[in-house]
């Protein structure tokens, strides 16, 4: 375990990723807190390898990463957590993403940082469906301009009629802010190109 953990930090993305298959296939109790050890390493290539391998975790992580997301003060954690619950929901599609998962990103929407409000809202892009409500629920009580374009640009990512309908009532709205509605309408389109990707092709 210890020589696939130094791996991890291996500048070549093969042996990082041989890494990773070794540290799942030889889990045990010690591997999320090791993982979650290094979310804070200065090392960004080991860092970002240890994000990824809570991903592939799924499901286990989920407790330890939100209970750090919600209580460290180091930035680059926090940041490092939400986008280890996007890399959880983009490995793990067909499970439902914990309730707790959820509620601890509702949570870091509010984070005072950019940097881990805005992987927030990637991060319930890419769980989808059940995180739309927080979503939506969020562009309407938040006054924070980054977010809301964060948040939009996840709805692309989520889809759906629902999505569909807000975005193109605020791309229609001329009291909106301009970089709100702009973003709006190129969430828009992103959406209709992956409609159209999507569709199934007629004989």
């Amino acid at each position: 375990m210890d020589a696939s953990f130094e791996q991890l930090k291996h500048p070549n993305p093969n042996i990082r990723n041989r890494a990773m298959v070794d540290i799942m296939d030889n889990r045990d109790e010690t591997t999320i807190p090791r993982l979650m050890q290094a979310l804070d390493a200065e090392d960004t290539v080991y860092r970002r390898a240890a994000v990824k391998t809570l991903g592939a975790v799924g499901i286990d992580a989920v407790p330890a990463i939100v209970e750090a997301l919600g209580s460290s003060e180091n930035v680059t954690v926090r940041g490092s957590c939400a986008k280890a619950l996007a890399q959880v929901a983009l490995n793990y599609p067909d499970e439902p993403f914990p309730e707790l998962g959820l509620q601890g990103l509702k949570q870091s929407l509010n984070d005072p940082n950019p940097v881990v409000h805005i992987a927030s809202a990637m991060a319930l892009g890419e769980i989808g469906d059940a995180a739309l409500d927080i979503l939506l629920e969020t562009l309407q009580t938040t006054d924070n301009l980054a977010l809301s374009v964060s948040i939009l640009n996840a709805l692309a990512s989520v889809g759906g009629e629902q999505a569909v309908e807000v975005l193109t009532r605020l791309s229609e709205d001329d009291t909106a802010d301009r970089y709100v509605k702009e973003t709006a309408i190129s969430a828009l389109s992103r959406l209709e190109m992956v409609r159209q990707y999507s569709r199934p092709k007629q004989d």
